[in-house]
């Protein structure tokens, strides 16, 4: 019997993505009923209009409900893909342009604008995953690949619910590696260390033999492109950044270019990708996705949720790299944290690979990332003022009191209808953290 797949955020442009993973993976992973859950209904239509098609070309006889009712789409559920937006475009280019007011870097998933997110989501995506867990079969999973992956995750397990979180950066890098080295993806194996959105690679394996020397020597200017962090630097910690610790190396660099003349801030770039897209989607003729969709970002995406979820259902054990509790992973963090490493897939789980343990330039950057996203998520959750506030210098994009105090009474006042936790009683009413 095939599973029941439903998509929070279902009208997103995404989606078709996703759905072309579904037909690539029918083999190993079948499919009876995809349901896409949206409150914008006209948009869900045209999505959902789009993901017929495309399961038609594939001959899946895949049934496609799209609803805005949350109570139907749960119901009986076998996996719930998280992949809503709280707000909005319109709140991410909130995220991206409030912070420069206050000397720091606008992002959607890092430093303040990536705390606001958090702020907006993290509630929302915890009542989905309250209400699925009286709705949804026994043993569903929540697969997250809502942003920020790391703390809405960490809140999702802190709260008891039977979740993953997901990202594309490791399984785009680790494409582009193959590609490079004219190998097999399924060849090549990366050791990725860390959290997400801040994480390292410290091999590269292809077929046992680590390339990553190689790599560092003869690629190293192909490594700079893809990531924006210096190949003098990349070779000085001999390993391969993710392009998001560029906020961190380059902070400087990174906040001249966001408050340079002519900078356009990426969430009006997807605004009109999304409308392009959107316009296409209702071309009746269109029956897969359109190529414009590989520059509204997600690369891979469809690849990766598609195989998280098969071998969830199947129990292959194969490795992914996936957000998971921590346990005894990365010494130097407590075991309830969540990091990005990876896992051995499972019907019981992900069950995190054994690493060696990072060293101090890695580990200082990661616990201090992991004490603001702990903060984050406690402040989520409470709606506590002071718990935020104590996010925020934590974090190590922002940290002083006298830029985050103002910072986050802006950004409380300008996410103020997301955020009803932060405005109604005692809004310092905070929980101890574990």
């Amino acid at each position: 019997m095939g599973a029941n797949v439903v998509v929070v955020g279902g009208a997103s442009t995404y989606t078709p993505e996703l759905v072309e993973g579904l037909v690539g993976n029918a083999d190993r992973f079948p499919v009876e009923q995809l349901v896409l859950l949206d409150i914008d209904t006209e948009r869900l239509d045209v999505v959902a209009g789009l993901s017929k098609r495309i399961l038609a070309r594939g001959e899946l006889p895949v049934a496609v409900v799209a609803t805005d009712n949350r109570d139907r789409a749960l119901d009986g559920a076998d996996f719930v893909v998280v992949q809503l937006r709280v707000g909005g475009q319109a709140a991410r280019l909130l995220d991206e342009t409030l912070p420069l007011r206050f000397g720091c870097i606008g992002q959607e998933t890092t430093g303040p604008g990536g705390m606001a997110k958090a702020l907006r989501t993290v509630p929302v995506v915890l009542d989905i995953a309250e209400e699925a867990a009286e709705r949804a079969a026994p043993g569903a999973w929540i697969i997250d690949f809502t942003n920020p992956v790391g703390i809405v995750t960490q809140s999702l397990l802190d709260q008891g619910h039977r979740a993953i979180g997901l990202c594309n950066v490791a399984i785009g890098l680790q494409r582009r590696v193959a590609a490079h080295l004219r190998a097999d993806p399924e060849r090549v194996t990366l050791e990725h260390v860390g959290l997400n959105h801040l994480s390292w690679e410290r091999a590269v394996l292809v077929d046992g033999v680590d390339r990553l020397p190689e790599l560092l020597d003869t690629w190293s200017s192909g490594i700079q492109e893809e990531t924006g962090i210096p190949s003098e630097l990349i070779r000085v910690l001999g390993a391969i950044p993710s392009y998001y610790l560029r906020y961190y190396y380059m902070t400087d660099e990174v906040l001249a270019e966001q408050r340079s003349a002519g900078h356009r801030p990426r969430a009006e770039e997807v605004m009109e990708i999304e409308r392009e897209l959107l316009e296409l989607y209702r071309d009746p003729a269109l029956d897969r996705k359109p190529d414009l969709l590989e520059q509204r970002g997600g690369a891979f995406y469809s690849e990766a949720a598609t195989r998280l979820m098969a071998s969830l259902h199947a129990g292959t054990a194969d490795v992914q790299v996936v957000d998971v509790r921590n346990g005894a992973t990365l010494p130097g963090l407590s075991p309830e944290s969540v990091v990005e490493v990876p896992a051995a897939i499972e019907s019981s789980g992900a069950h995190p690979l054994a690493a060696a343990p990072l060293p101090p330039e890695l580990l200082g950057l990661v616990q201090q990332v992991k004490a603001y996203e702990h903060l984050a998520a406690n402040a989520a959750i409470t709606g506590s003022k002071s718990v935020a506030l104590k996010a925020l210098m934590a974090n190590p994009l922002v940290g002083s009191y006298t830029v985050a105090a103002p910072l986050l009474d802006a950004l409380l006042e300008a996410n103020r209808v997301h955020l009803p936790r932060f405005f109604q009683g005692d809004a310092d009413r905070a929980t101890p953290l574990t």
